[in-house]
């Protein structure tokens, strides 16, 4: 099997961390891995396959001989950074928001558009986590009966902030429960013992840009321009794993049962849905873990042709490192 150099940019992050986990996992066939950070991790030691690789600084010049560059440093990063890589024929998969609305690169969930892959030039977008999780599970279905509408709920973990959030939740925690008052400086409020309904800025038309990223990146990636979308992003006290409450009205009635048939035979997805013990998805049970979990599949009492659905999903793994991973996986199978 050929062997590939690999690069990921934002090796020190959580999800550049995540992305040296999955690739470990997976046997990923590297020849080599180079870890690109900025200049201040430039120097760290990081352990891949029992190796010590040292962190060097992202250049100009990082990419070259690079067959496959993982990206997830920011949109900023990725904007300057793609397109040399791009140039020195590395094919560059990027976690951030910089090129997943740009026409000519594909967005890609490989459980659903793998056939995109092929219409690279260069750069291939990571979709959104909470896109992801959500297009896994809906695809299958929109396969039978296409879908007309999706109200979608999203209950985010703060790990998708970064390490900054994370570390701000257990401090808020702690000092919250010594009866202490907290200070916020990574998001606008108090996290700890508390939920805020704004991700990412806010737009004119009253929507977040990370409520308005599911609304365009799932008309991409599903190539259906016409189904009507409508989101709700909510950050919450939860270290990992993002939790979803969709209502999707199909062209036609759907029974619970046909979607749970239909969603435990799709690639990536696992269906835990017993009302009687109390099973449905968990984050907390969903960390660490590769698929995407669905539950709560009951019929929409206010549209006989809508179901509801519960969808969790850890956004470390298959809401970031693992998907952009399974593209890779998906590009060299094609050479």
């Amino acid at each position: 099997m050929k062997q590939y150099k690999v690069a990921i940019v934002g090796a020190t992050g959580v999800v550049g961390q995540e992305f040296i986990k999955v690739l470990e996992q997976r046997n990923f066939p590297m020849d080599s891995i180079s870890l690109l950070a900025s200049d201040r991790s430039a120097g760290r030691k990081m352990m891949v396959n029992h190796q010590e690789i040292e962190v060097k600084e992202t250049t100009s010049e990082s990419f070259h001989g690079i067959d496959i560059a993982l990206f997830s440093a920011g949109a900023e990063t990725s904007r300057y950074f793609s397109p040399v890589a791009a140039r020195s024929g590395t094919v560059v998969i990027d976690n951030s928001s910089a090129f997943r609305m740009v026409s000519t690169v594909p967005l890609v969930v490989p459980e659903v558009n793998p056939g995109d892959i092929q219409n690279h030039r260069g750069i291939i977008a990571n979709p959104n986590c909470s896109t992801i999780q959500m297009v896994t599970c809906l695809y299958p279905l929109h396969r039978v009966n296409p879908i007309k509408r999706i109200i979608v709920d999203t209950y985010q973990a703060v790990s998708g902030t970064g390490r900054a959030a994370v570390e701000e939740l257990s401090t808020q925690t702690k000092q919250v429960l010594d009866g202490q008052s907290t200070i916020p400086h990574v998001y606008p409020h108090q996290i700890a013992f508390n939920i805020l309904p704004e991700i990412d800025v806010f737009l004119d038309n009253g929507y977040t840009k990370e409520e308005w990223k599911m609304v365009e990146e799932t008309k991409k990636i599903m190539h259906a321009d016409d189904i009507a979308i409508s989101a709700t992003c909510v950050r919450v006290p939860v270290i990992t794993g993002h939790s979803e409450a969709v209502h999707v009205e199909f062209s036609n009635a759907m029974s619970p049962d046909d979607a749970r048939r239909i969603l435990a035979q799709a690639p990536g997805i696992k269906v835990l849905d017993d009302p009687v013990i109390s099973l449905y998805p968990q984050p907390w049970s969903a960390a660490g873990t590769d698929e995407v979990f669905v539950g709560r599949i009951r019929r929409d009492a206010s549209n006989a042709r809508s179901l509801v659905m519960w969808i969790v999903a850890d956004n470390l793994r298959k809401g970031a490192a693992l998907n952009a991973v399974q593209i890779a996986e998906e590009l060299i199978k094609s050479e």
